[in-house]
């Protein structure tokens, strides 16, 4: 077997890894230890957090990249050095999720519920625990509705022989040579 790229986990996070990998022409091996690909996204009511969308302005929710950051701050902490690369991460998440993310999504097919939820609610400041609005975006037809655009693109690239998947396998260990 050789491949550009080893994805472990058939999961949303390794299904988008896989696949945006796959389309810019690069071969890529996906194992996951599951008979089947989604991984918990399947099952999930399939909500993402999502920062001033449409539907927010539309129920009159006002909402920010700088409010979201002040929100999830809030609640982890990151109050150590070593939170540093959590911090990063967190910062990275809110801006695709206040930019491009509804939109690359819609492109891909996904559509929204009208109603925005709390998954975390807070204590309606951006001081505490837990988001001060909104933010939960449910996808109509839940997990599987979320997945539905990932799992189309896997069969066109292993049609195309840029992406292999190997169902049932499961990684135990990495080795890195040289």
């Amino acid at each position: 077997m050789d491949a550009d790229l080893v994805v472990v986990g058939g999961g949303l996070a390794g299904l988008v890894a896989a696949t945006e990998v796959a389309r810019k022409g690069k071969r890529v091996l996906l194992l996951e230890q599951e008979p089947y690909l989604g991984g918990q996204a399947f099952w999930s009511f399939g909500g993402l957090f999502l920062v001033d969308t449409p539907e927010q302005r539309r129920l009159g929710i006002r909402d920010s990249a700088e409010l979201a950051q002040q929100d999830w701050f809030g609640a982890a902490g990151y109050d150590r050095p070593e939170d540093e690369w959590g911090r990063l991460l967190a910062q990275a998440y809110i801006q695709f999720a206040a930019g491009e993310m509804r939109a690359w999504l819609f492109f891909l097919g996904v559509r929204f519920f009208p109603v925005v939820g709390w998954a975390e609610r807070g204590g309606g400041l951006a001081t505490g625990h837990g988001n001060s609005v909104p933010r939960f975006h449910i996808v109509w037809g839940t997990g599987p509705g979320l997945l539905e655009p990932f799992l189309r693109r896997v069969e066109e690239l292993k049609e195309r022989g840029l992406l292999r998947v190997l169902l049932r396998h499961r990684v135990e260990e990495v080795l890195v040579e040289g």
